[in-house]
């Protein structure tokens, strides 16, 4: 049997009104990529934090290379890195001193912080930007930094929470290739992501949380299979007759139609689509309703996504680049290198780190 490396269970954690978690059962198994997919305010980085003992649960327990989160802190940190949501590097020192100054904090000592600076750099194809400035590199760059300064350490498991928030497709390319080689070299890595591309391309398994409790867990193909054989999507051009079109098209499906709110795309998982996709448009043709758009393929991770959170990723997405915070780092301060590492003075419960 495997051993695992992360556990998670039955986690609860409320600000005032709001049950930021709701009984969070979690397992990661040594070595292996664990992507927790959720929408805006699921409750995927209350989760993360309390893995990285920033904040105190409510109720449950969790351990992190076999060391309680609550009750031994200190080991939890030693064997841990954290890439948060957002860069957190001090822009006005270079990305080589970014690095020293965290093997510093580490205690690594000044020889073994260079040393582990310059390779970091190398590994992160950083080499030529290591002197400049960090307010002087590209938000790619600025990305691996990060990721590059919570691996000083060399920690055994590693926290990514949405690292590639914000990043432009090449640079996004990039950063999943530095994580598939440290799951390759043997990282145990737990990932939080709205990106269903980069659940599906980085993750061993995957865990669906929504409303603060993991409502599905398995392999990408295991989700996707969960939805049978086939999807149809269509939109009607007036939304307001989608119901109708609902009605029409009910009994064709293996199972009960999806309808995103936010989109109006309906969602009909069916057997045999081919044939069923020629019934579709006959009977929306006959009701006299116009077509925006329709579609027939095989299940997708969005299909998941939409069937169990009841919204797609798209509009999951839209609603998180609404509800961002202002960019800081995980203490509630301006970035700062220390952000990202394990750093032995912070306290176990830190109080100005917000759900």
């Amino acid at each position: 049997m495997p051993t695992p490396a992360v556990t998670a269970e039955g986690l609860e954690k409320r600000y005032g009104e709001v049950r930021a978690l709701a009984g969070v059962d979690l397992t990661v198994d040594e070595g292996s990529l664990v992507g927790v997919l959720g929408p805006n305010g699921a409750g995927k980085t209350t989760a993360v934090r309390i893995l990285a003992t920033l904040l105190r649960p409510d109720a449950g327990r969790a351990t992190v290379a076999g060391h309680d989160v609550m009750t031994e802190p200190d080991a939890v940190r030693a064997a841990i890195g954290l890439t948060g949501q957002y860069a957190a590097v001090d822009e006005n020192l270079t990305g080589r001193e970014n690095l020293e100054l965290v093997g510093a904090l580490l205690h690594l000592g000044r020889r073994a912080a260079k040393d582990r600076a310059g390779e970091l750099l190398g590994a992160f194809a950083l080499d030529d930007a290591g002197d400049r400035p960090a307010r002087t590199y590209s938000g790619g760059m600025r990305r691996r930094l990060d990721l590059a300064a919570s691996l000083v350490g060399r920690p055994a498991v590693l926290f990514l929470d949405e690292p590639t928030t914000g990043l432009d497709p090449a640079s996004r390319i990039a950063l999943w290739e530095v994580v598939e080689g440290l799951r390759r070299d043997g990282t145990t890595i737990l990932l939080t992501t709205q990106y269903l591309e980069e659940a599906d391309r980085l993750a061993d398994r995957i865990a669906v949380i929504d409303g603060g409790r993991v409502i599905a867990e398995g392999t990408s193909t295991e989700l996707k299979d969960r939805l049978g054989e086939d999807v149809v999507d269509l939109r009607i051009v007036d939304a307001a007759r989608t119901p109708e079109a609902i009605g029409l098209l009910r009994e064709l499906a293996a199972a009960d139609p999806r309808v995103d709110a936010a989109t109006g795309r309906i969602t009909l998982p069916v057997h045999h689509g081919a044939g069923i996709l020629a019934e579709v448009v006959r009977r929306i043709d006959g009701a006299g309703l116009e077509v925006a758009e329709l579609s027939l393929h095989r299940p997708s991770l969005d299909d998941v996504f939409l069937a169990l959170t009841g919204r797609s990723a798209e509009a999951a997405e839209a609603a998180r680049e609404v509800a961002a915070p202002p960019r800081r780092g995980l203490f509630g301060r301006r970035r700062g290198a220390a952000a990202t590492a394990n750093v032995e003075p912070v306290p176990a419960v830190t109080t100005e780190v917000t759900a």
